[in-house]
């Protein structure tokens, strides 16, 4: 027991608990999810997320201290990003000839995503650095902070939003389609990666090839729309 306590000790004090616990956490919770043959309540980033904060709250570990360790898989969020390009690439003659009817469509669902959000918000009377902080929610954390930021918004809030509505979308979007009818891989990757941008990427990946392509291409249409539009939309309303 003595040397555990002894392991666990130099554990926590050094960047290899924090790499460990995501990593261990993850594989654990991608095992459950393949158990259950992929049910969306099952999501290993839902899980894996509650997971790690339990145990950080459990062991009192600062997150400064975590992260210390976690940053290492962290930084391989940007060459993950880069590899959704590969899928693509193989369908690069379907993308060419779709190519106006995507930007329309992904022009659509960004205004819808940010204009029902703004518009709710509004209705609930939030305040208004909260509502520009909800406005980029279905942008990828790291611009939806950006753009919250030029907006007057509160990044660190924006970031929350677009967490949660990544989770929601990865969650509800089967039971949403399936309900609706809609059969096409690529419409349901599409607008899966519209409304809920990586996280919701991640899930169309693991469904379907295309569904996963369609996706990475609406997150990337939405990091871009939003980035160039929503500032100056904000100018113009402003």
């Amino acid at each position: 027991m003595a040397d555990f306590v002894q392991l666990w000790v130099y554990m926590a004090s050094t960047p290899l608990f924090g790499l460990t616990a995501t990593l261990v956490t993850y594989v654990l919770a991608q095992a459950f999810y393949a158990r259950v043959g992929h049910a969306p309540w099952a999501n290993p980033v839902l899980w894996s997320v509650a997971m790690l904060g339990l145990l950080l709250l459990a062991t009192r570990t600062p997150y400064p201290a975590y992260f210390a360790g976690a940053q290492f898989v962290h930084v391989l969020l940007g060459p993950a990003v880069v590899a959704l390009g590969w899928p693509l690439w193989l369908r690069r003659e379907a993308l060419r000839r779709r190519g106006a009817a995507l930007v329309l469509a992904a022009l659509a669902g960004g205004t819808a995503a940010a204009g029902s959000a703004l518009a709710l918000g509004w209705a609930l009377g939030l305040p208004a650095d909260v509502l520009r902080s909800l406005a980029p929610k279905s942008v990828t954390a790291p611009v939806a902070m950006g753009i919250a930021e030029r907006l007057g918004g509160i990044p660190a809030l924006a970031a929350l939003f677009a967490v949660l509505t990544g989770m929601v979308g990865a969650l509800s979007a089967k039971y949403l389609f399936d309900g609706l009818g809609v059969r096409d891989w690529a419409v349901r990757g599409f607008a899966l990666g519209t409304a809920a941008h990586g996280i919701g990427a991640a899930r169309a990946l693991q469904v379907h090839p295309d569904a996963g392509a369609y996706a990475g291409m609406a997150l990337g249409l939405q990091v871009l729309l939003a980035a160039l539009l929503m500032p100056l939309a904000a100018r113009f309303l402003g």
